[in-house]
């Protein structure tokens, strides 16, 4: 099933050695200006109109080359080792450009994928919690109907900003609601602010101070989660020659001194050799580095794959921070999951629980997915507080990648892009 992707998930290697080992130089190709352990078996860019958007899109996933090797690669014994900086990405954020994501969700392509994957990221509640004129990261948001029955729960980035979809399951109706719903904050076990009568937001966040600042955490959650599906021997190598330099320079280039814990969890689909393999978080990069260098890279066959399994493992049997300035799960993929309706109803409950746990979803696509695949992972990202990551066609490296369906973006080196990324997550600006 997995194609010559290996390139393509070099991604989500890169993803981390962004983390660290970026230098702080700005290498961008400018497209535009931008004003636990075992196994389970069994940005800021003008954007164009929705429709010069939609016009390029493609429906069918792009066709992968055909592998020329054996599709069973060991990590770390696939040729000469590869080096960083040479995939390049971009980035997207539905969350700071809503009104161009629901003109793409009202289009032809976005109205038929949120119907598939039946969720509707259309109206939304944007917090922004504060203690004076500071942010206050990490602190739960509750959001409850007129029945006081709690229909949506997320926590604070460190920009004190939390989104909420209280009906994001819920089909649209011909007119929309205007919402009026309660909200609580919850810092230290204890509620410091109640709203009510609380409506969608438009245009401006609602703003809460709750007075006092708590205490920010020096803990940084950093998941990954890959598909390890056909020729993955590449990145696989190129996670263990460069993860420990990755991390080290996140830590190095932060404002603040934190404290990274790092899970590797690995996916393939039913009947291959496993279903996932995970490891728990630890702080120790040389023992992430070994996990990595185990894995081989195999299996596979139609076109979709475990994603929900993934997911569900990772949020589910992974210990992650009680407290933490950031939680973040980088989802490496080039197939989208499933469509019965098992795997559809999973992947919709694994979404509204990772918003209720702080998880931050952000997909790392590489070539190969569809349109319907692009819109389900913005989705995740947008409904989780996530951006969307996608690799380009600018490195020359691997197959075609389509047009995701955005604005004008800057391409940048994946690795300098992800050291972005998580800086910008564990940092207040």
């Amino acid at each position: 099933m997995k194609r010559s992707v290996a390139s393509r998930l070099m991604v989500f290697v890169m993803f981390i050695l962004v983390v660290t080992g970026c230098s702080s130089s700005s290498n961008s190709i400018s497209t535009a200006p931008s004003p636990k352990a075992g196994d389970n078996a069994s940005a800021n860019h003008s954007i164009t109109s929705a429709s010069e958007a939609l016009s390029n899109r493609s429906s069918e996933p792009v066709e992968k080359k055909e592998l020329k090797q054996s599709n069973k690669v060991t990590g770390g014994q696939a040729g000469p080792e590869p080096k960083a900086g040479q995939l390049t990405a971009g980035e997207w954020d539905d969350a700071l450009k809503w009104g161009d994501w629901l003109n793409q969700l009202n289009g032809h392509d976005g109205s038929e994928a949120i119907q598939l994957w039946g969720m509707y990221p259309l109206q939304r509640i944007v917090v922004e919690v504060t203690a004076g004129r500071r942010s206050v990261p990490d602190v739960w948001l509750t959001v409850k109907n007129k029945n006081g029955e709690t229909v949506w729960e997320a926590r604070t980035d460190m920009q004190g900003k939390a989104y909420a979809y209280p009906l994001l399951f819920d089909a649209p109706k011909w007119r929309k609601s205007k919402g009026d719903y309660q909200i609580e904050v919850r810092s230290g076990g204890q509620i410091v602010a109640h709203v009510e009568h609380v409506n969608f937001s438009e245009s401006e966040p609602l703003k809460i101070d709750i007075g006092s600042q708590p205490d920010i955490s020096e803990l940084v959650d950093v998941m990954l989660v890959v598909d390890t599906t056909g020729s993955m021997g590449d990145e696989l190598q190129y996670l263990t020659a460069e993860l420990k330099d990755v991390v080290t320079q996140a830590v190095e280039r932060s404002k603040d001194k934190l404290t990274m814990r790092i899970s590797a969890n690995f996916y393939r689909d039913h009947y291959d050799e496993y279903l996932v393999r995970s490891f728990p978080f630890t702080k120790d990069v040389d023992e992430v580095i070994r996990q990595l260098a185990a894995q081989t890279a195999q299996g596979g066959g139609d076109y979709p794959e475990a994603v929900d399994e993934a997911l569900r493992n990772a949020l589910y049997e992974h210990e992650w921070s009680e407290n933490a300035r950031a939680r973040l799960l980088f989802l490496v993929l080039d197939a989208p999951p499933h469509d019965d309706k098992q795997s559809l109803t999973r992947m919709r409950e694994l979404t509204q629980e990772a918003a209720r746990m702080g998880v931050r979803i952000i997909p790392v696509a590489s070539s190969g997915i569809n349109k319907d695949t692009e819109y389900l992972l913005r989705t995740l990202a947008v409904t989780t507080g996530g951006s969307y990551i996608f690799l380009t066609d600018d490195s020359g490296i691997g197959n075609e990648h389509i047009k995701p369906d955005v604005g004008q973006y800057d391409v940048k080196l994946l690795n300098e892009l992800l050291v972005e990324v998580i800086l910008r997550y564990t940092q207040q600006q």
